[in-house]
């Protein structure tokens, strides 16, 4: 599965001072980078999720996530954001880090619970949590994640 994410789906520093913020920026992202066509639509896919349950995790953080026919492939986008986000989350902890799934409509309940599974079983490790939150650069980024996507 590790055709998901490389260093150019990986953004340090985003500015986000909120939910809907950090998910129009993964929405622009997604267009920008040629998995998707169309902005509003996606955006409108991560607020259908969230409005059915927070994505907030633990340990600052989420994972939005987009199923909607406006993506054209499969992909993972991760953001580090410069300031925390307040984001409803399991442990009440703000947000410092979003790992989005962008799903087409069609692999809703295959590539879907797939990626998902992966990056939750990823997210409850708490070495690869530190990891993630400690490391800046793109390229060991996207190698962590899709290290963890890539795992059986």
């Amino acid at each position: 599965m590790s055709e998901y994410i490389s260093a150019s789906h990986v953004f340090v520093g985003c500015r986000a001072g909120s939910i809907d913020e950090a998910l129009g920026f993964f929405s622009e992202k997604t267009v920008e980078l040629g998995y998707a066509t169309n902005v509003s639509a996606v955006f409108e896919a991560f607020k259908a999720r969230e409005a059915e349950g927070t994505t907030g995790m633990t340990g600052g953080f989420a994972i939005p996530h987009a199923k909607t026919g406006a993506v054209k492939e499969a992909t993972v986008l991760v953001a580090k954001f410069a300031d925390e986000i307040e984001w409803p989350s399991m442990d009440d902890v703000p947000v410092k880090c979003a790992i989005a799934l962008l799903i087409p409509a069609d692999q809703a309940g295959t590539t879907h619970l797939r990626l998902l599974s992966k990056i939750a079983v990823l997210l409850m490790d708490s070495h690869k949590r530190e990891e993630i939150l400690n490391e800046d650069d793109p390229e060991k980024l996207a190698a962590i994640v899709d290290k963890g996507i890539s795992e059986d």
